[in-house]
């Protein structure tokens, strides 16, 4: 009997050019485009047990980040959960500014960040 050819998914990051990246344990995702604003919060929060809902909040919170710290980047978003095999699009959402979900991480993502703040303890010399 043969090797089965099933096997883990893996990802890649392709350039133009045709060189690419893999994702590797270390480094589970990529990020393209503007990532200084927003990849500390990924860096800080994903990892390779995140659920892929998790993951999804997690890079809204990370977009919103940037969006609130870059001008020239701006709504709308448009995100895709695909699960593998699936061949369905069902999981494709454009987020404009009155999107409803984004609206409330984007909130209690700030109001959460602001109660941290008030407890951590005090800075001294």
């Amino acid at each position: 009997m043969g090797k089965s050819l099933e096997k883990s998914p893996r990802l890649f990051h392709i350039y133009p050019e045709g060189n690419f990246i893999e994702a590797t344990r270390d480094t589970p995702y990529f990020q393209i485009g503007e990532s200084k604003y927003g990849k500390p919060i990924i860096d800080r929060v994903l990892t390779r047990e995140t659920t892929l809902e998790q993951a999804m909040c997690c890079v809204l919170i990370s977009i919103d980040s940037t969006l609130r710290s870059n001008l020239s980047v701006g709504l709308p978003l448009d995100v895709m959960i695909y699960w593998a095999d699936s061949f369905d699009d069902s999981g494709q959402r454009r987020i404009t500014e009155d999107d409803p979900y984004f609206a409330t991480i984007r909130k209690a993502w700030s109001e959460g960040l602001q109660n941290t703040l008030r407890q951590l303890p005090p800075f001294s010399l």
